[in-house]
């Protein structure tokens, strides 16, 4: 597939990127700084732009076939550029006619909040992570509002553990066995599995060990 992504000189988009290649998509990586990217490859084409651009959204997303999206900022930040980015990405994919949206949003986020284990929901998620949870919040807002194909991937605590390929996902709130941690490396992992999976279509699936 010709995969655009959004997010990719951040720790999981490149391991987006770096998984898409491995499976021969062709990839264009959007980065503000493409001299943070050191991945080479054929099948990789990485363009410079601001994801608050609309235009070089639109002209980063014409003629593709799906797109996925690890947009980050520090937790100190107080922009909402996750949901001001992605409320362009989903207005150039409408307009453009590609569908396939897979975003990375946090386990914690919406209606996941009540699962979260009492260290994050009482203190870290109020007092240390309260813009990055707003920002997910109102992004997540943007894409269920939106006419794409979108899966919204929540995963716990990301580590820059390996990719095993083997996590618990979708899970519920009785669903006590957990660790509230993944890898950025298998958040990848599923984020690209749902380009041909319907299983999660329109969904928000948080990803654990």
């Amino acid at each position: 597939m010709k995969l655009t992504i959004f997010g990719s000189t951040g720790p999981t988009g490149q391991k987006v990127v770096k998984q898409a290649l491995e499976q021969g998509h062709d990839v264009t990586a959007f980065a503000r700084s493409p001299e943070k990217f050191d991945q080479k490859h054929e099948k990789l084409k990485v363009i410079k732009g601001d994801v608050l651009d609309y235009a070089s959204v639109e002209g980063a997303i014409r003629g593709q076939d799906a797109v996925l999206c690890t947009i980050g900022l520090p937790p100190t930040a107080k922009s909402n550029l996750r949901a001001n980015g992605t409320k362009n990405i989903i207005r150039a994919m409408e307009k453009t006619g590609v569908r396939r949206f897979i975003c990375q949003s946090s386990d914690g986020v919406g209606d996941s909040r009540e699962r979260l284990p009492f260290l994050y929901k009482y203190l870290l998620v109020p007092f240390m992570l309260r813009r990055v949870f707003a920002d997910h919040e109102l992004q997540e807002e943007h894409i269920k509002k939106s006419r794409l194909d979108w899966i919204i991937a929540r995963p716990a605590a990301l580590t820059n553990g390996e990719h095993t390929g083997s996590y618990q996902k979708g899970y519920n709130g009785e669903n006590k066995t957990v660790t509230h941690k993944i890898s950025r490396a298998d958040t990848a992992d599923f984020m690209l599995k749902q380009l041909a999976d319907n299983n999660y279509l329109h969904q928000t699936p948080s990803l654990s060990y």
